[in-house]
């Protein structure tokens, strides 16, 4: 006669083992390594020296022309601290990132994501994007009340890209992209619409220079968001990718652009000239008087 118990253990010792340990849970770490490093170091060189020489370009001319040089000179100079920042690894952070699989017979297993987020880079596009639109709305000779609305948008897109960088759930995150692409057309509008219009008006070299480096700029400032997509949004592309597709973009975005600008804009015989409080201070004028009351008063 069988024994049903020993039976069962017959059975149960032949059959496959249910694993002891849920596959998918070890951490996967996207950070950058020696070659994102290189690169950060060499993008940090060419912003300081870009720097120093658009400070050069500016004391060669007289203060009244300046405006361009300091403005350019102040956008690689931010970029400089941010890539230094970034490459001794002071401006990074990292986004935990938790994945779901579902399983129709297995308990539900997880990835978890650290991906490192540089945040200096969003710290340096809220100062530098907003100077770099500073340049093409003088150039233009925008309104005030257009350049205004150029500049807050331009900050909106900036902040909103950061809250998607470090957001965890994938519908918040394409929301705060999403965000960031409107505010993004808004500045559009106002160079490529207003901005066309007023640079018209000027003159027509003028004209076509603000439409050659205004359509130069756009082009870039259009692939950053892809580039985003791709690499903080969908995680397509490593950490070092990323970091190599955005330091060309920003070689491109800044000091070619500056030294196209500067060079460009000198040559002009109607280059801007601006006295007043920027090139003599307040003075006389606009200072505050104390106790010349007029007589009878």
């Amino acid at each position: 006669m069988i024994d049903p118990v020993e039976a069962f253990k017959k059975h149960t010792s032949d059959s496959i083992p249910m694993p002891t340990v849920i596959p998918g849970n070890t951490p996967i770490y996207q950070k950058a390594t020696d070659t994102g490093h290189r690169a950060l170091w060499v993008v940090f060189v060419i912003m300081l020296l870009s720097s120093l020489a658009f400070y050069i370009m500016a004391f060669r001319v007289p203060v009244q022309k300046r405006l361009f040089h300091i403005l350019t000179a102040f956008i690689t100079t931010f970029a400089t601290l941010s890539y230094y920042a970034m490459a001794v690894g002071d401006g990074v952070g990292q986004n935990k990132i938790l994945i779901k699989h579902s399983q129709k017979h297995f308990p539900d297993t997880y990835d978890t994501i650290y991906r490192e987020v540089y945040w200096a880079r969003y710290v340096d596009w809220s100062v530098t994007t907003p100077l770099l639109l500073l340049d093409l709305c003088f150039l233009a000779g925008l309104s005030g009340a257009s350049i205004l609305v150029a500049v807050i948008a331009d900050l909106i897109m900036i902040l909103t890209g950061l809250f998607a960088a470090f957001q965890v759930d994938e519908a918040p995150k394409w929301g705060w992209y999403a965000m960031a692409c409107i505010a993004y057309l808004v500045v559009v509008y106002q160079l490529a619409i207003n901005g066309r219009e007023t640079a018209k008006a000027k003159d027509n070299k003028t004209a076509t220079f603000f439409a050659a480096i205004g359509g130069f700029t756009f082009i870039l400032w259009t692939i950053y968001p892809i580039i985003w997509g791709i690499a903080d949004g969908s995680r397509n592309i490593d950490v070092n990718a990323e970091i190599i597709a955005y330091a060309v973009l920003d070689i491109l975005a800044k000091p070619v652009f500056g030294f196209w600008l500067l060079f460009t804009h000198d040559n002009f015989a109607s280059t801007a000239s601006i006295d007043g409080f920027w090139a003599h201070g307040l003075g006389k004028e606009g200072t505050l008087r104390v106790g010349d009351d007029d007589e009878g008063a």
